[in-house]
C-alpha cells in the first residue's frame, strides 16, 4: 500500500497564517522522513481556518525544503484559471524538482461565492467549460495540439524532462468518467463525499478499459484520519476538527477551535447527532485500529494508495498521528 499526505494548511485559533504555512513545510519534511509517497496541498480562498490560496507557491517553497517526496496540488481549481498559465506553472515546478511533481485538478469553488466571482467571473459557466479547459491543459502538458491549431507551436516553457503526473480529483460519476476519458489518474475524496466511492472507482476502471487509456493511470482514496496511542486520545484530538466542521455548516467561519473552546461549546442533541454522522466518514483510533481500517478501505475500493488528511488543534498531534500511521503500516 502507498500512503500519502493531503494537507489543507489548517490554522488553529490564535495562530497566524505564517505559522500555519510554516507548519505545512514542517509536515512535508516529516512525511518525507517517515516514507510517505506524496504530499499534496489544497487550494482555498478566504476560507477561515485554511491558509493556502496558491498551492503552486507553497509547492515551490516545500520543494526547496525536501528532497524525495512527491509534491502536488490537491487540487488546482481549473475553473478559475487559463490552462496555459497552469501548464507553465507546473512545467516550471517539474523543471525545478525533476520527477517529483503531481498536478491534481479539481472544479470546486474553493471558497465563498464572492471569491469565485472575484477569481473567475461567472464561475458556473467556467465549470460547464471544464472538460474543454481540461483538454486544452492536457494538450499543453503533452504537446499534442493538432497541426492546424492556433497553439500548435506554443510551448508551455520551460518543458521539463519528466512531466508532472496528472490527476483529476472528484466525488462524482461525472468526474470519474472524465478522468478516464482524459487519460488521467483519479483521486476520490472519501472524506468529503457521501457518494458510493466503490461504484465511482469501478466506473473509472470500466471506462478506462473501454477507452483503452494509458497503463500508468492510477487511483487513490483520500480519507480523514486521526491516530493516537489510545482510542480515547484520538477521539479527544478529533474533537477540534469536528466542532470546526459543525460551525462551518452553521455559517460560522472560524479557525480550528482549541480544546478549551471545544469543552465550553453548548452542543445540542442535533449537534451530537451530526457529529456522529461526520465520524462515520472518518477513521479515528489507535494505530492497530487505524491500520486495519485503512487496509479495509484499500480492499473495498480496490486501490493501491490512500491519502491521509489529518486536522488537529496541535501541530504536534498531527505529526504524531502521521508517525503512528507510518509505523503501523510499515511504509
Amino acid at each position: 500500500m502507498k500512503v500519502s499526505i493531503l494537507d489543507q494548511a489548517p490554522m488553529r485559533a490564535g495562530e497566524t497564517a505564517k505559522e500555519a504555512l510554516d507548519d505545512a513545510i514542517r509536515l512535508a519534511q516529516h512525511g518525507e522522513a517517515l516514507g510517505y509517497t506524496r504530499y499534496w496541498i489544497a487550494e482555498h480562498h478566504d476560507f477561515p481556518g485554511l491558509a493556502c490560496p496558491a498551492p503552486e507557491i507553497m509547492l515551490s517553497a516545500i520543494g526547496a525544503h525536501t528532497r524525495r517526496i512527491r509534491l502536488g496540488a490537491g487540487a488546482i481549481l481549473l475553473p478559475h484559471y487559463r490552462p496555459y498559465k497552469v501548464a507553465e506553472t507546473f512545467h516550471l515546478l517539474a523543471t525545478l524538482y525533476p520527477d517529483r511533481i503531481d498536478l491534481g485538478i479539481g472544479r470546486a469553488p474553493g471558497g465563498a461565492a464572492e471569491a469565485a466571482i472575484a477569481l473567475s467571473g461567472n464561475y458556473l459557466e467556467q465549470v460547464r467549460k471544464l472538460p474543454d479547459k481540461l483538454e486544452e491543459l492536457l494538450h499543453f502538458l503533452r504537446n499534442t495540439f493538432p497541426d492546424d491549431h492556433l497553439y500548435r507551436n506554443l510551448d508551455a516553457a520551460p518543458v521539463p524532462a519528466v512531466p508532472p503526473q496528472l490527476w483529476l480529483l472528484g466525488t462524482s460519476e461525472k468526474s470519474a468518467r472524465l478522468a478516464a476519458e482524459m487519460g488521467m489518474s483519479y483521486a476520490f475524496g472519501h472524506f468529503m463525499s457521501e457518494k458510493d466511492g466503490r461504484a465511482l472507482l469501478a466506473t473509472y476502471r470500466k471506462e478506462q478499459n473501454r477507452i483503452n487509456q494509458r497503463a500508468e493511470a492510477h487511483t487513490l482514496v483520500a480519507v480523514a484520519v486521526v491516530c493516537a496511542e489510545t482510542t480515547a486520545a484520538a477521539e479527544e484530538m478529533a474533537e477540534s476538527q469536528l466542532l470546526w466542521r459543525l460551525l462551518q455548516e452553521k455559517g460560522r467561519s472560524e479557525a480550528i477551535p482549541s480544546p478549551s473552546q471545544v469543552s465550553c461549546y453548548p452542543y445540542s442533541a442535533e449537534d451530537r447527532a451530526r457529529i456522529a454522522q461526520m465520524k462515520e466518514k472518518m477513521i479515528i483510533g489507535n494505530p492497530l485500529e487505524v491500520r486495519d481500517r485503512l487496509y479495509g478501505l484499500t480492499e473495498l475500493y480496490e486501490t493501491e494508495e490512500v491519502m491521509i488528511n489529518t486536522i488537529t488543534y496541535r501541530l504536534e498531534d498531527r505529526l504524531k498521528s502521521y508517525q503512528l500511521i507510518a509505523e503501523a503500516l510499515k511504509i
